[in-house]
């Protein structure tokens, strides 16, 4: 499994998300959007969206963790070459390294040449926040937000069920992930019927996010914040941000550059005040996002490191 997952990290970072080929979260979250349909049309109570919710979870979970199971399953008996690939190829596909990276050059390339409006749109594609009038520095703080929570949700926790149960568990967990990008906000909508897809996503995240802490604090001496600085803003602020597991790597990614993240954002229209992370001893600039991606290079290069090793140990 060691090598497969290797194979798929770089897999990923030659072809990313092929734009020919449908990517399974599209189709995850096409099923999502269907049940919500169902369930919308079989209730309107609170208890009954809050049931089929967590109906619609364990099916979209479940289904696609045997829908891959299944795939694998069939296709090692018919030929192992063919097994190999498959799961090279789906674990590629559970890992976000080189879509994070592209999205957040195209918003640092417009950026430098002061291209606001172009850097506002592209930065739209990734996070849910309105953008229209943010100015260069809110512009950066979203990038380097964005990049520091997905090292664990579209890298760190993928590679983790990965080593765990291979690509059908990868892909299981990215269902669990795009239930609450889809339908976990706390909004007058979605507080019932996402109110499972949200909770399942606080206890797959809850043991990846706190393993990415100790990533975090083994690159710190390479950062300008150091251990000292990783360690403090990480035990001071993580806990302040709404999700459990969000704030370890915004409050690290934080102390490690020395700079301050989270504030006032807009979402449609509404105001919404997030934690302070970090302290602002250097401006946000450009280079921030850059450095984001090196960070988030880095953290990924070694977590995929110490899983190979372990995995060796444990096997």
């Amino acid at each position: 499994m060691k090598i497969i997952i290797l194979l798929a990290v770089i897999t990923d970072l030659i072809l990313g998300d092929p734009r020919w080929m449908p990517h399974p979260v599209i189709r995850i979250g096409k099923f999502i959007s269907y049940g919500e349909l169902i369930i919308r049309k079989l209730t309107k109570t609170a208890q009954g969206l809050k049931m089929g919710g967590v109906l619609l979870t364990i099916i979209i979970v479940g289904g696609t963790y045997l829908f891959f199971w299944c795939l694998l399953y069939l296709a090692f008996r018919i030929n192992t070459f063919l097994g190999i690939g498959l799961s090279i190829f789906w674990m590629s596909q559970a890992v976000a390294i080189n879509s994070l990276f592209r999205h957040a050059i195209k918003v640092a390339i417009p950026l430098s040449r002061g291209d606001l409006d172009t850097a506002r749109s592209a930065l739209a594609m990734i996070v849910g926040r309105d953008t229209g009038n943010l100015n260069e520095a809110e512009i950066i703080r979203g990038v380097v937000e964005t990049v520091a929570e997905n090292t664990v949700d579209g890298i760190i926790a993928p590679l983790f069920y990965g080593f765990l149960g291979g690509p059908p568990l990868a892909m299981a967990y990215k269902a669990v992930n795009t239930l609450d990008s889809m339908i976990g906000y706390r909004d007058e909508r979605y507080i019932d019927l996402g109110w499972a897809g949200a909770r399942l996503d606080d206890i797959a995240n809850f043991i990846p996010a706190r393993l990415s802490a100790l990533v975090y604090l083994l690159i710190a001496p390479f950062t300008s914040g150091g251990i000292r600085g990783v360690w403090k803003i990480v035990r001071r602020d993580a806990g302040k941000h709404p999700s459990p597991n969000g704030g370890i790597p915004e409050a690290a990614t934080a102390g490690a550059l020395e700079i301050q993240l989270g504030g006032v954002n807009y979402y449609r229209g509404i105001v919404s005040n997030r934690a302070i992370m970090g302290d602002a001893k250097r401006p946000l600039e450009i280079r921030h996002i850059y450095y984001s991606l090196y960070i988030m290079g880095a953290v990924s290069a070694l977590f995929i490191m110490l899983g190979m090793v372990i995995y060796s140990v444990a096997a």
